[in-house]
């Protein structure tokens, strides 16, 4: 019998070239949800891999019936793949993850207690396991992006492990980039966003799509573009039900 209960949580994984580790890692998130007994959803964005991610993730399909997969026709990047995700996510929590295993699916439980409170739930990685460079550059990053911004109080934008209300996504601005700045444009349009630490795993399997040199520019002027926007925004309408 087919479950007539609306589906309460999505969880929005965008995908590139992660053959090696879809599979472990919806068995680990589909444990965790299924402890909670809750109906929710595996939302994966493929952006066009070009290795065996896509077989990876249809026998991941055949074990858990609970996952989607949605493929982009062309390499978009990050933003848009969870943008994609965005759009065709059902569960009224919506939960962002990557794909590589790095994020532990045992933190779900923890994020969705902190989003009692809030609209948005970001994270900080506790522990983090990367090397020297890119922890000292994702620290300079945050300072920088939240001394340009005027928006204090993200300190890891980077870490994309995020638990979110789809309502509080449907202003949100889409754009390369829009990723890593998202708890700052819901602040900004004046929704509640708290921020916990969550664990970190290194990666065991492929490997890291990111680096200095393929964000570093773009990412200095998207903190003065999301300047300009704090002086524009103006917070989202709470519609006030009319009287019968």
């Amino acid at each position: 019998m087919s479950d007539a209960r609306p589906i309460e949580i999505s969880v929005v994984l965008p995908c590139f070239n992660e053959e090696d580790c879809v599979e472990r890692l919806t068995t680990e998130i589909a444990g965790v949800l299924d402890g909670l007994a809750v109906r929710y959803e595996i939302l994966y964005i493929d952006d066009r891999s070009t290795d065996g991610t896509l077989a990876a993730l249809g026998r991941a399909q055949i074990q858990h019936p609970e996952v989607r997969v949605i493929r982009h026709s062309v390499n978009c990047g990050e933003s848009a793949a969870t943008a994609t995700g965005f759009r065709h996510a059902r569960g009224s929590i919506v939960i962002t993850m990557d794909s590589d295993e790095q994020n532990d699916p045992a933190d779900i439980p923890r994020l969705l207690e902190a989003l009692r409170g809030s609209d948005c739930v970001a994270t900080k990685r506790r522990r983090r396991e990367d090397d020297f460079v890119k922890r000292m550059s994702s620290k300079i990053g945050n300072g920088f992006r939240n001394g340009v911004t005027g928006v204090p109080g993200v300190s890891d934008a980077g870490c994309t492990y995020r638990a979110l209300r789809r309502d509080a996504l449907r202003e949100v601005l889409v754009f390369n980039g829009m990723h890593r700045f998202l708890p700052t444009i819901l602040r900004l349009q004046g929704f509640r966003v708290t921020e916990i630490e969550v664990n970190h795993r290194p990666r065991t399997t492929g490997a890291s799509k990111y680096g200095i040199g393929n964000r570093m520019w773009r990412g200095i002027a998207d903190c003065f573009a999301i300047r300009w926007y704090r002086k524009r925004v103006f917070p989202a309408a709470r519609v006030v039900p009319e009287d019968v």
